[in-house]
């Protein structure tokens, strides 16, 4: 089991990246706009929360996201810098919850509420696999 909940409250993390042309809305076909795809600043959320907590999980335990409540404010060009930023602020169980904020510069880009449940990992895929398979029966 993860280390105790006050342990885990105010982990911070960051993730960076610079907007190259396979990274935009265009490129990826979410949009026909040569800015930063959405779908990557919710990875560098992603990446942000998963790094901020990842030295208080026990061996064999991973976090898996669960929900995400989202604004995007803004775009970023090619050739900007995404600065994203993580922060758990609250720990119920095995749900953890971290606010994320991404930039250009001073500018928000996007905000975001996560929530990602800790689990143990053989237990999860397997589980996983065996509702596929389940499902693969079924349809």
């Amino acid at each position: 089991m993860m280390v105790p909940a006050e342990d885990l409250i105010g982990a911070v993390a960051f993730s960076t990246m610079i907007v190259r042309p396979g990274d935009t809305a265009v490129a990826i076909g979410v949009g026909d706009l040569p800015v930063l795809a959405n779908s990557l600043i919710i990875n560098a959320m992603q990446s942000a929360a998963i790094a901020s907590i990842a030295e208080h999980l026990d061996n064999g335990e991973t976090t898996v996201e669960t929900s995400i409540a989202l604004e995007f404010h803004g775009g970023i060009a090619i050739g900007g810098e995404l600065r994203t930023s993580a922060s758990c602020t609250e720990v119920n169980g095995r749900e953890l919850t971290f606010i994320c904020e991404s930039y250009e510069g001073e500018r928000l880009v996007a905000s975001a509420v996560i929530k990602r449940t800790a689990v143990e990992r053989v237990s999860f895929l397997a589980r996983t696999a065996a509702q596929s398979i389940q499902s693969s029966i079924t349809s």
